[in-house]
């Protein structure tokens, strides 16, 4: 495993946070529902918020501009998974908040493409849902450029990654915090073992 530490200025101790799932993924996740016993049982005083995301990217956005929209950008923190760090990248370019992005996706409109059509749902297979044409462009719209605070990034990448690019991660994010685990896989099953070192990056204050 390696780090990348940047130098950090003094920011405020956070008080939202927004969970962003991946691809055919869902607030069920293992690392969702592991961050959020979290924030349940040690942080019930921080605003939570990990929503179901629609298909369409377009409409994913407009939910998650809508819901952080009276959020302190200076207080606020998104976590993203694969798709969920796109979004979360696309997130930090717009507000300058805090990001903590796992595996995430860095050219999904590309990626993508090949899954046009109707996929099912990982959690739920039973659950269905149609990735249409359209969404590609719609994803392409999203694509931010370079970030205007790579310093409030904290990204944690496996090599292992069967699904994205590694390398394609830790280049997207110069000046950024990166772990970088020498193995791992892209659901990073070993999550567990790095979120102390989440907690501390997202810097949530006990209750008073």
């Amino acid at each position: 495993m390696t780090s990348l530490k940047t130098p950090s200025p003094h920011t405020l101790p956070t008080t939202h946070v927004l969970y962003l799932h991946g691809f055919r993924s869902s607030p069920q996740s293992t690392k969702a529902r592991q961050v959020a016993a979290i924030m349940a049982a040690q942080f019930p005083h921080i605003t939570w918020w990990c929503p179901q995301l629609p298909p369409s990217p377009k409409a994913a956005a407009a939910l998650i501009a809508e819901g952080t929209a009276h959020w302190p950008a200076d207080r606020m923190a998104v976590i993203g998974s694969s798709l969920g760090g796109f979004y979360a990248t696309w997130l930090a370019a717009l507000r300058g908040c805090k990001a903590a992005l796992l595996n995430p996706a860095i050219n999904p409109a590309r990626d993508l493409a090949n899954y046009i059509g109707e996929q099912s749902a990982w959690h739920d297979p039973a659950e269905r849902f149609y990735f249409a044409p359209e969404f590609v462009d719609e994803l392409r719209a999203l694509q931010a450029g370079p970030l205007p605070h790579p310093e409030r990034v904290w990204a944690l990448i496996a090599k292992g990654d069967e699904v994205l690019d590694w390398r394609e991660m830790t280049a997207r994010y110069p000046g950024s915090q990166q772990v970088v685990l020498e193995g791992g896989d892209h659901a990073i099953s070993d999550f567990g073992h790095y979120l102390t070192q989440l907690l501390e990056f997202l810097d949530l204050q006990p209750a008073p």
